[in-house]
């Protein structure tokens, strides 16, 4: 039925990629300022502070990934579903197996708000299908953006060597970044939703965010926690890596542009 497609496409962005820069683009510019990423670009990272960010992506990913490949042939997921060029979940496992060893299933330690995060996740893909496109572009379009600019500053911050230890910010499956994501942005916007079902993309990307946003406010109200200014404690850490697909685009390009 006619009802249920988009509004026609044009040039003033009504694109959902489009309306998704738009929506999140606030957001963006405050993480990209955070102290925690300014740090980062600077190289100023310490090896557990980068193990606790690998951490939370794992589980972030792990999340992600198993509600997508659940739903590969949801009419809304199916266009953007691309495992063998963008999974990031056996990469993150190579990574945390270097630092933590072969038991790090049991090693590893995740923050409360990165569950709450996860759990989101678990719920959309389950009720919402719909919802899962933008959650994954702002990820893994992210990640491809800057993956190359902060996986060389980790490498040489940390005195790794080789791949070992950054292999998340590595895709072997993507010959051209540029060209890969113009596909995906091109898939993306082939997806026929209302308009209501668009504004709950964006009210879930909202709600995604407010988790950031949230663990940051309860960073400023802990006064037990100056001390801890210069690490990746629970709140911030949830910070840095729920923003993180978000601003490695900046980092890697030096503009907002997915």
């Amino acid at each position: 039925m006619e009802s249920t497609k988009s509004k026609p496409r044009d040039s003033t962005g009504s694109d959902l990629s489009e309306q998704i820069k738009a929506a999140t683009k606030d957001s963006h510019v405050r993480a990209e300022n955070t102290q925690l990423m300014l740090n980062y670009q600077k190289g100023q990272i310490t090896q557990t502070q980068y193990k606790l960010l690998l951490c939370s992506l794992y589980e972030i990913y792990q999340a992600l990934e198993e509600e997508l490949d659940r739903k590969a042939d949801h009419p809304a997921v199916q266009p953007v579903y691309f495992p063998q060029e963008l999974a990031r979940l056996e990469s993150l496992e190579l990574d945390l197996e270097h630092f933590f060893g072969p038991h790090w299933r049991k090693r590893i330690t995740v923050p409360a708000a990165t569950h709450r995060y996860t759990q989101r996740l678990r719920e959309i893909g389950k009720d919402s299908p719909n919802l899962l496109v933008a959650h994954a572009y702002t990820r893994y379009l992210g990640d491809l953006s800057g993956g190359q600019v902060l996986g060389k500053i980790t490498q040489k911050s940390l005195g790794l060597s080789g791949n070992k230890g950054i292999a998340f910010f590595s895709f072997p499956g993507v010959t051209s970044p540029n060209r890969f994501k113009q596909l995906y942005r091109s898939r993306m916007n082939s997806i026929e939703l209302t308009e209501q079902q668009r504004q709950e993309v964006f009210d879930d990307l909202q709600k995604m965010l407010s988790i950031t946003e949230e663990a940051s406010s309860e960073k400023r109200n802990d006064t037990a926690s100056q001390s801890q200014s210069r690490t990746f404690s629970n709140s911030p850490i949830l910070q840095f890596a729920l923003g993180v697909g978000i601003t490695l685009a900046t980092v890697g390009m030096g503009v907002y542009a997915f």
